[in-house]
């Protein structure tokens, strides 16, 4: 016998700190007849359950190209596509497991919007509805942890794991245009400043685009000592006006 579980909506606003847990129950089938804009293209199998998720905003009716990640215990994550023009995306998870659900953000803190528990049974079509709370656009963000060799536009290896976040999020969200922005302090001739920062943010739009990322995509700016975020008086502000930023130029729903 097919197990087909649903949920009515619930009420989650995006970063609550009381993010709900799901129970999952017996269903009529609407969970296996759930589709969005297009039929749906998954199916369930012994090992595997379809997750089929709405997103919707409650003033403003289903919301459109909201990636929704889901991760189990092992770490391990599953994405879906983009939320379609009806708020759906589905995605193809391992039974007998909990699932931490977020919604992807860019910068690698993804906002936690409920938890699920799926049983190990088999074929199991699960319909679940979110309550998504918009933001106003997000301002640019310093992306930590970017470091280059000294004068120089060279990218140290450390530094990839940080980039990877962001290859990460822009490879699942298709829709995202980011701009790279690289900044200096004022230590030496602004003009060399300038041309410093440029170089840095290119190189890190370089990483991107080696990393699969359409170049098309990602644009890039120095700005060299123009815009400082802390006094240059001291090491250790002069510091933070070292550092690349990205602004996303089409900001999430």
């Amino acid at each position: 016998m097919h197990h087909l579980a649903t949920i009515a909506a619930v009420t989650l606003a995006l970063l609550s700190p009381d993010a709900g847990t799901f129970q999952l129950k017996e269903s009529n089938g609407a969970a296996k007849d759930a589709h969005g804009a297009k039929a749906s293209k998954l199916e369930p199998t012994k090992t595997d359950a379809v997750m089929k998720f709405f997103v919707i905003d409650k003033d403003k009716g289903p919301v459109k190209g909201v990636v929704i990640c889901l991760t189990p215990p092992t770490g391990q994550k599953y994405y879906t596509d983009e939320t379609d023009a009806e708020g759906y995306a589905e995605v193809l998870v391992p039974v007998g497991r909990k699932y931490d659900i977020t919604y992807l953000s860019l910068g690698g803190k993804n906002d936690m919007a409920a938890a699920v528990t799926v049983t190990d049974q088999p074929k199991q079509n699960v319909k679940l509805t979110l309550r998504y709370k918009r933001r106003p656009p997000p301002p640019p963000f310093v992306l930590t942890g970017i470091v280059f060799e000294t004068a120089m536009t060279t990218i140290r290896p450390e530094s990839f794991v940080r980039l990877d976040i962001v290859v990460d999020y822009m490879s699942h969200r298709k829709s995202a245009k980011i701009e790279i922005s690289g900044h200096t302090d004022n230590v030496g001739k602004p003009a060399a400043n300038k041309k410093l920062s440029e170089g840095r943010a290119k190189a890190c739009r370089a990483y991107l685009i080696s990393k699969g990322i359409e170049a098309d995509r990602i644009t890039y700016v120095g700005w060299g000592e123009e815009k400082p975020i802390a006094p240059n008086d001291n090491d250790e502000n002069r510091q933070k006006n070292r550092r690349i930023e990205i602004k996303e130029l089409v900001p999430p729903p």
